[in-house]
This record gives C-alpha cells, sequence and structure tokens, in this order.
C-alpha cells in the first residue's frame, strides 16, 4: 500500500518548488503518468511445493502477469526474454525457474552473467534471501576477478548458481573449460541480465562469447535454456536472436503485471545569465537547488550526473549545505565507477537501510542494483539517450509509491533540443540495440579464442562467415595448424587474454593514500590514469580532494 502521509509531505514539496519563482519560469514540460495497478496470476501447477512455500513465506502469494508468462514459457522449454520498466520483478522470472529446476533435480546447474560486478554481487545477496527460505541445499556462488583462488575449485565442483559476468567467462572459465566440465555438462539454464546493456562493440564481443559457450556446452552433451531481462529497448525481439543466435519467446511492455505510483516528470532549463552568448546557469548549481529541499526534509533522493567529477562535485555541494553537524557526515554519498567494491557495497547498504538520504551517482546505479526506496530522481543533464532516461528515472518510486523526476538541461546543443521538445520524450520510443557479431575483427578475434578452446572441422560454422576461409587465414598467419581436415590452435599464446570485451586495456591503477598509511582508496583504467591522476592532479574520492605526488606507470599505483 502506498505511504500516504510520504506521498502529501512530497507532493507539498513539488507544488510549493515548482509554483515558485525561479522555477516556475524554468519549466519547460510536466507530465503526469498515472499510477497503474497490479495484474496478478496464480502460481502455476508445475511449481514445486518447497518453492512456492518459499514464496509464500516471503510475502509474495501471487506472481504479476509477465512473471507467470515468463515462467510458463521457461518451463515450456523455450528460451525467454523478459523487456518491462524497472522495478517490475524480473529477478524473479529467472530465479523461479531455476529454483525449480533444482528443487526437482539436484544435478541442475545455471550460470547467471550481469554486465558489472556489483550487480552480480547484488543479485546473489537477494537470491540467497530465497534459498535460505527454501530449505535446500542450493549453492550460489558469485565467480569474478575478486573470487579468492582457494574458493574457486569449490565453486567449480559444488556451485549449482555460480553469478559471473562475460569478461570473467570470455578470460577465466570457456579458455579453462576442462576443469569447469561439470558445470558445462549440468548445465540448464544461463540468464542473461539487463540485455540492453550488450550493445555495440560490447554487445558485439558478448554474442561471440555466447557462441563459444554453446559450442563448449554441447561438446559436453547439454543444451542450455536462456532466460533473458532488459529495459524497455524498441527492438527486443530482434536484439536477443542476434544476441543469442537462437528464436526466442518475448514476454513484452504490454504484459507488464507490476504497479506502479503516479509519477511527475518535470523537464527544467535553468535561467539565462548573458542573452547574447546564449549562456545559463549551470547544471550543478540548479541541480543542487532542485534536489535541497527534498534533501533537508530526508527525502530519499538521487541525482545522475554525466562524468565521476560532476559526481563529486555535486556531493560536495550537499555535503557542505546539509552535512555540517557532526553523525550526518553519510547522509549524502556519492557512487561511481573506481570506487572500491567495500565502499560499494557500504553505500548501497546505506541506502537500503534510509541511512543515506541523498546519492549522487554517474549511471553506475542506472542498472537494477537494489538501492531501496527513493522518491526523487535529479537528472543532471540529459544522459544521452531516451532508454538510459526512463532507466535511471525509473529508480524513483518503486511499486507504488509517488515520485518525481527532473530533468535539467545542460548548456548544450543536445540538451536544449531535448528539454525544449517535450515530445521528443513522452511520445518517442526508446532507441534501437544495434549489434554486429560478424563484425570481421571481432569475429575473427573469437574464432582464435575459440580454436584454443577446441579444435575446428572442415565445414563447422561459428557465425554467419565462412568460417574455413577464416581458419585458412588463420593458418597463413601461423596461428593455426591443420592436419587431416582438422584446425589446430597453433600458438603458445592464451588468446582470449588479449581480447577485451569492453576497452583497449583491462588493466587498471590503484591510487594510494599515502597520508593514511598507504591505503588503497580507489582505482581507475590505466589509459585514463594519464588524464585523471598525472602528478600534481586533483583527484576526488568521496568529495575529498587529494593531490597526486607521483604517477608510478611500472608498478601501476598513483
Amino acid at each position: 500500500m502506498p505511504d500516504i502521509p510520504r506521498q502529501r509531505q512530497l507532493d507539498g514539496l513539488v507544488e510549493d518548488l515548482l509554483s515558485k519563482p525561479p522555477t516556475a519560469n524554468c519549466v519547460t514540460a510536466r507530465r503526469d503518468v498515472e499510477a497503474r495497478e497490479a495484474r496478478f496470476e496464480d502460481f502455476p501447477e508445475w511449481l514445486h511445493p518447497k518453492v512456492a512455500k518459499a514464496l509464500t513465506d516471503g510475502g509474495i502469494g501471487r506472481l504479476y502477469r509477465h512473471q507467470r508468462l515468463a515462467v510458463d514459457a521457461s518451463h515450456a522449454g523455450e528460451d525467454v526474454v523478459v523487456v518491462t520498466p524497472t522495478a517490475s520483478g524480473k529477478s524473479l522470472c529467472y530465479n523461479l525457474p531455476v529454483l525449480n529446476a533444482i528443487a526437482e533435480d539436484d544435478t541442475t546447474r545455471a550460470l547467471y552473467l550481469f554486465p558489472t560486478k556489483a550487480l552480480s554481487q547484488d543479485q546473489v545477496a537477494s537470491l540467497q534471501r530465497v534459498v535460505d527460505s527454501l530449505g535446500l541445499p542450493v549453492r550460489t556462488y558469485t565467480y569474478d576477478g575478486d573470487t579468492p583462488p582457494d574458493a574457486r575449485t569449490a565453486i567449480r565442483t559444488r556451485g549449482h548458481v555460480i553469478v559471473s559476468n562475460p569478461d570473467m567467462l570470455h578470460a577465466g572459465i570457456l579458455p579453462n573449460h576442462p576443469r569447469w566440465r561439470k558445470v558445462l555438462q549440468d548445465l540448464k539454464f544461463v540468464v542473461v541480465d539487463e540485455m540492453h546493456v550488450y550493445r555495440g562493440v560490447f554487445g558485439s564481443h558478448v554474442a561471440n562469447v555466447l557462441r563459444r559457450l554453446l559450442r563448449l556446452c554441447e561438446f559436453y552433451g547439454s543444451r542450455p535454456q536462456f532466460i533473458c531481462s532488459s529495459a524497455t529497448i524498441a527492438n527486443p525481439y530482434e536484439h536477443a536472436e542476434r544476441l543469442l543466435g537462437r528464436t526466442v519467446h518475448l514476454v513484452g511492455a504490454k504484459d507488464n503485471g507490476a504497479p506502479s505510483g503516479p509519477k511527475t516528470v518535470v523537464l527544467y532549463n535553468p535561467p539565462v545569465i548573458n542573452e547574447e552568448l546564449g549562456i545559463r546557469k549551470g547544471v550543478l548549481s540548479q541541480s543542487l537547488r532542485l534536489a535541497s529541499p527534498f534533501v533537508k526534509q530526508g527525502v530519499p533522493t538521487i541525482c545522475f550526473t554525466g562524468s565521476r567529477l560532476h559526481t563529486e562535485v555535486l556531493a560536495r555541494y550537499l555535503r557542505e549545505r546539509f552535512c555540517r553537524k557532526p553523525g550526518t557526515e553519510h547522509k549524502v554519498a556519492s557512487y561511481r565507477g573506481g570506487y572500491l567494491p567495500g565502499l560499494r557495497r557500504q553505500i548501497e547498504k546505506g541506502l537500503r537501510d534510509g541511512d543515506v538520504t541523498c546519492v549522487v551517482s554517474t549511471n553506475a546505479l542506472e542498472l537494477g542494483i537494489d538501492i531501496g526506496q527513493l522518491d526523487v530522481a535529479i537528472l543532471a543533464g540529459y544522459p544521452g539517450s531516451v532508454a538510459s532516461l526512463w532507466q535511471q528515472s525509473g529508480r524513483a518510486g518503486r511499486g507504488e509509491r509517488r515520485s518525481v523526476v527532473f530533468l535539467v538541461g545542460r548548456n548544450t546543443p543536445m540538451d536544449q533540443f531535448v528539454v525544449t521538445h517535450p515530445d521528443f520524450l513522452f511520445d518517442a520510443p526508446p532507441e534501437q540495440a544495434r549489434i554486429d557479431p560478424d563484425n570481421l575483427l571481432i569475429l575473427v578475434a573469437h574464432v582464435k579464442c575459440s580454436l584454443y578452446e577446441l579444435p575446428f572441422k572442415r565445414g563447422d560454422a561459428f557465425g554467419g562467415e565462412n568460417l574455413d576461409e577464416v581458419l585458412e587465414f588463420l593458418a597463413e598467419a601461423g596461428v593455426a595448424h591443420e592436419r587431416n581436415d582438422t584446425f589446430h590452435w597453433a600458438e603458445e599464446s592464451y588468446p582470449a587474454d588479449g581480447v577485451s570485451l569492453r576497452s583497449a586495456d583491462s588493466e587498471n591503477v590503484v591510487i594510494i593514500d599515502k597520508t593514511a598509511g598507504n591505503k588503497v582508496i580507489a582505482e581507475t583504467d590505466r589509459i585514463g590514469s594519464q588524464t585523471v591522476v598525472h602528478e600534481g592532479a586533483i583527484y576526488m574520492v568521496e568529495s575529498q580532494p587529494y593531490q597526486v605526488d607521483r604517477l608510478d606507470w611500472v608498478q601501476q599505483k598513483a
């Protein structure tokens, strides 16, 4: 049920803010979105009694319509893609079929792929809560770069659900597939969450990683089902088929049965300070002004910015204004890539527990990490796509809660067009996700990786190009060797290690605070380190400025 007193408080703050100048003069559009009631379905008849009891004990007596459609299609053996808005309960669409299969057959294995390590950790925690109430020995583990070496053997041999990311699958699991034989031969489900993230070059790489995975599964005698989830995109069916290489069953936005509370979306164009040059007030100062009444009253708020520096600066402004009293230092938090995992977990927990009133973030919190109940989202600049805008705005107003979203325009042509043309946002469909898995450079890189994993025979297929020609090219280059119409990897090198799915360089530089006993406080990618932690640079962590004394390029330390 909605919290009526809090809803009235929020309504009062919004109307007070929007009715008075200068805010009233800067609002270019306002759209009030009505609440949507839930559409429920009963549990399916095939659901294992222990799974049904665990759901009921957890307060889930029925499924939303899209959840029921998804789990029924999965139970029928289809590959499923669920495309519904933020906070609509998509995780149950894959957790329920997986847990049901494990309850019926203890040998079942599932691989969950999330685009970021933070999302993996969050999903493991939420899944473990369901597992604990099942009364079954379902073992769920995270397998990524932070997993201790002594734990990896146990995960490979005993894990029912292994949560990882495409990078680890590409460079850590597939090249070492003999060690993963037990998992691969019993693999029944592959879950691909946040499917809309896999677009462009990154998505094209991931499509080839999944081709390699399925090739090894076939070698070990398994054919896993895919269960995918995605935020709203314009071409979910086409994108899923390109990514997976299979025909899929789509559960789309029209099937969404999750409730949503009333939402007010406000487009805000900062006032002009120089008419001749067309210069407007800064996006950070205006975001600060809009956030202030909500933070002051303790309304849970999230502010999205377009860069790491803006995140730190806006968080510092808010801290200086609202965190002066002792004991209030953590009421305002900043969150971005480069923070150490422990600090990110601490901030996420603070948001869930209500200890953090306001968080300022890059798009790192755009994905579905559980950060509790938020009422206000302030977007300091257009995030670059309609899909990202609705994803970020969806972080406020989970369930039936009242929420408000402000989009603050920057002094750039794109932002000015968006805030002065509201139809572009409110009526236009989200963007399409495009990938090209058969791009020759990307394809050849993954053919090398796949050849290292298993030999190819003439006539085999991998993607849409002529594989024999690619293998002949590799043989001419000396990295493949043909014998009896079978191609083998001929190099001593480890090809996956030289193929980055995301960037040209996967190495990081750690940032060390010498004043705190050489404590590691953050990290950044090695290429970017040349511009952000060069000697003499000012680097901010949790709004605290540090001056870089030395950049050790060889040791990868700043």
